[in-house]
């Protein structure tokens, strides 16, 4: 059922639109042959995070800027929604259906529509480097087109990637080898609970809203989360050794224009676009690491304890798990969709690249 947000969403579009009617035909400031282009974007996440604050900042400024020097009779007029008019799960939904022209689109809530797309989640201990991480699956959308047709299945054109930091433990208690984790709870909310597989923890379901409460009443013992995550929710109070274990960096959305508005746009228009999506996911991926050494800094200040896991219980964990590769190539390919070109071209791309991914998936799926 659709949520009462996006509803009052659908009436402030309506209105924004008779307003503009309005004002058009009242004003004389505006040249008679000078054009009105109306774009509403709009992300479930507010303007503290990186793939929203770099949208408001960047990309609609630098749309502007190019495309008045390309098309200087064409206005654009924008209007911008950042986490107030409807929940993280409507994300894919609002710009299907129109309600944003253009979205940010949280694919980690999307798993069975956008399976291909959640291929991170699904594999840890790929590589910790983002920007290198995102820049491949960028071009994996460039040279599999399932990956985009997927897309608009759901009336949707992909333009950019964006992801988060590599993901830590942070727990109650010091974790010196994988043994320590033995029977303790484990915040491993949706996709991230298969990391533990063989670790002999407990996986936990949780939210970053909801882990400090959960840590300080016994709930859970400790979690695998991102310090851009921990840090503003403070839960390094409840949970201050943080061992740095490097289980990968995530690809969790990205940014999209609805179907039907991209093909109404400009070709002047939809090439801008089509270079700031790449733009965009250069510049979050440099933000979200920013930020990672902002709350490394801030953790360390107040108090959290450090240490890494040593390499040979990293190993450990990683030859601890199941084919999860295999699995998902296997889940993914009875349902018609190229998943083990997909993992192939991953690999392959961070190879190309200079990384050599920690675990290498595909290597049992030839």
């Amino acid at each position: 059922m659709m949520e009462r947000t996006l509803v009052t969403w659908v009436f402030a579009r309506l209105a924004r639109v008779l307003y503009a009617s309005l004002l058009c035909a009242a004003s004389a400031s505006v040249s008679s042959r000078e054009q009105v282009m109306e774009l509403t974007i709009a992300t479930a996440h507010p303007t503290t995070v990186p793939w929203v604050y770099v949208i408001r900042d960047f990309l609609i400024p630098e749309f502007n800027t190019r495309l008045a020097r390309q098309l200087p009779d064409i206005a654009v007029e924008w209007t911008q929604a950042y986490g107030t008019l409807y929940k993280w799960h409507n994300s894919l939904d609002v710009v299907e259906i129109g309600l944003a022209d253009i979205g940010w689109v949280g694919a980690v809530w999307e798993s069975s529509k956008l399976p291909l797309q959640n291929i991170t989640y699904a594999l840890p201990f790929i590589t910790d480097d983002l920007p290198t991480l995102l820049r491949v699956i960028n071009r994996l959308h460039d040279e599999i087109p399932e990956l985009r047709t997927t897309w608009e299945q759901y009336n949707a054109h992909f333009l950019g990637v964006s992801g988060v930091d590599t993901y830590h433990l942070m727990t109650k208690f010091p974790v010196r080898s994988l043994d320590d984790l033995r029977g303790r709870k484990i915040l491993a909310p949706g996709s991230a609970a298969i990391w533990l597989k063989g670790t002999g923890a407990i996986a936990v379901d949780g939210a970053l809203s909801t882990y400090y409460t959960q840590l300080k009443t016994g709930v859970a013992d400790g979690t695998v989360s991102i310090l851009t995550g921990v840090y503003p929710f403070k839960i390094h109070e409840v949970a201050p050794y943080i061992t740095f274990v490097g289980i990968g960096a995530q690809c969790v959305g990205g940014l999209t224009v609805n179907l039907d508005v991209w093909r109404r746009l400009p070709q002047e228009a939809r090439e801008i676009l089509t270079a700031l999506g790449h733009e965009y996911t250069e510049r979050t991926a440099k933000e979200v690491m920013r930020k990672y050494d902002e709350a490394y800094e801030g953790l360390q200040r107040e108090g959290a304890v450090f240490s890494i896991l040593p390499p040979a219980e990293k190993r450990r964990w990683m030859n601890g798990l199941p084919d999860l590769g295999r699995a998902w190539v296997t889940r993914n390919e009875a349902q018609g969709l190229p998943a083990g070109a997909v993992l192939r071209g991953l690999m392959d791309g961070l190879r190309a690249a200079g990384v050599v991914p920690d675990k290498q998936w595909d290597r049992t799926i030839d």
